[in-house]
């Protein structure tokens, strides 16, 4: 049987990488580093399980089960209206990661439920250093682009055998203008991946105690997440992490303009200023062709919600089948690799009225843990436990890091990737972990 060691390891491994979409291999289809280290844990766990003597399951452990279950019904429905044989191949690649996904989630969860809280916020810790390594990664690959290298060539290109650089948005005066992507194949992704550690970590700052070990160093890496945040120029990772720090400002309205927040604000601010300063032609160029509202890119995302009442006129209930709008797109437009560049029109277009309405009931689910987990937030506050001061501030953090996501995804895709999962995996075992403390007192 695998050490509780070990399988510490390989979970905390599994959403560190979560966001390296660029580490994959193309063995028997593409399958990513993330995927390999999920799919060791999940073995892991189910080795534990074996061997341990309470059989039980934690319910919201058998709840996602049971979504997984729904969904699974859903997709082999939809998965006869399906008609080429390269529409097949997409159903079957999207629904081995659909599995993969709920087997981690729901194996992770009874995981947590039977370890100590310190294995979670390890976990937390481990998936935001994830993302803020992607973001390092980012920053490197963007100064070897200024000076002229391919980083990705040097690094992650012996690794997996596969070509890759940084996005080149455009030129102005000659000059490439780079979007920061990391570890990510697509800007867009890193943008909206960096809401998940800028709104869970943001609340968990400001509420710690001034003189903390750890308030100088989380100010610090929250400056240098904005930074990239920015330096992606993804307006749909700008809009979700907006509507989050909305969600924010209900608790922290008052926190959120204090000596601790403006600091981190402070030193990006300056940063950016410099940069302004520094080529003032080159960054209102390109702000300018951010903010245009008539632009090809912003036609595209918006265009792409007419295909909704067309799918919908063919195969109202349950879609043209999983994973498969690329399919379609290609067949309308001709364009080969593109997606619907909007997680809603996938979820219409591709599950239909009954998928669409599940995935409602599920996003629902969600937010009701989520209400729990600050209930139980309270309910510590109320009987002075310390640990109040951190559970408060980590179930608004990951409430407004679910808002923040879903309004991002009104513009992109990425609430079908692993990292996604992996913020579902901290909010549903949140009130799985702490509500222990109320039945200890």
């Amino acid at each position: 049987m695998p050490s509780r060691r070990l399988t510490d390891f390989l979970l905390f491994a599994a959403v560190f990488t979560m966001s390296f979409e660029k580490l994959y291999w193309n063995v028997a289809g593409k399958i990513s580093l993330s995927e390999v280290l999920s799919i060791l844990f999940v073995g892991a766990y189910l080795l534990r399980r074996l061997g341990r003597h309470d059989t039980s399951l934690p319910r919201t452990s058998g709840i996602v089960i049971a979504f997984f279950a729904a969904f699974l019904l859903v997709y082999l429905v939809g998965f006869y209206n399906l008609e080429t044989t390269q529409a097949l191949t997409q159903f079957g690649k999207g629904i081995g990661k659909f599995i993969l996904h709920f087997a981690f989630l729901a194996a992770a969860i009874d995981y947590l439920a039977h370890s100590s809280e310190r294995v979670y916020w390890r976990m937390l810790a481990w998936f935001c250093l994830g993302v803020a390594t992607n973001a390092a990664y980012g920053v490197l690959q963007l100064a070897a682009a200024q000076a002229g290298h391919n980083l990705d060539a040097v690094l992650v290109e012996p690794i997996t055998g596969h070509s890759s650089q940084i996005n080149i948005y455009g030129a102005v005066g000659g000059s490439n203008v780079y979007r920061t992507d990391g570890l990510t194949p697509d800007p867009n992704h890193l943008g909206i991946a960096l809401i998940v550690p800028l709104l869970v970590l943001g609340p968990l700052y400001l509420r710690m105690e001034r003189g903390h070990r750890l308030k100088l160093p989380l100010g610090l890496l929250l400056a240098g997440l904005l930074g990239v945040e920015l330096a992606t120029l993804s307006r749909s990772g700008l809009l979700g992490l907006l509507v989050g720090f909305i969600v924010l400002l209900i608790p922290y309205r008052r926190l959120w303009w204090s000596r601790a927040m403006l600091g981190p604000l402070a030193l990006v601010a300056a940063a950016v200023a410099f940069e302004i300063h520094r080529r003032p032609h080159f960054f209102h160029t390109v702000i300018a062709s951010r903010l245009q509202r008539g632009g090809r890119s912003t036609q595209i995302h918006l265009q792409i919600y007419d295909f909704v009442p067309q799918v919908l006129h063919m195969h109202p209930f349950f879609g043209l089948g999983f994973n498969n709008f690329s399919v379609y797109y290609q067949f309308v437009t001709g364009k080969t690799n593109w997606g619907p560049h909007s997680f809603y029109v996938a979820l219409i277009v591709e599950t239909g009225v009954v998928g669409t309405t599940l995935f409602a009931v599920f996003l629902w689910y969600l937010f009701k843990r989520l209400s729990v987990a600050r209930a139980i937030g309270r309910a510590l506050a109320a009987t002075r436990d310390p640990a109040a001061a951190r559970v408060r501030p980590l179930a608004w953090g990951l409430t407004a890091a679910l808002v923040g996501t879903m309004a991002a995804n009104a513009f992109y895709l990425t609430m079908t990737f692993f990292y996604f999962y992996a913020l579902v995996l901290l909010l549903l075992a949140a009130p799985v972990v702490f509500a222990r403390r109320l039945q200890v007192t």
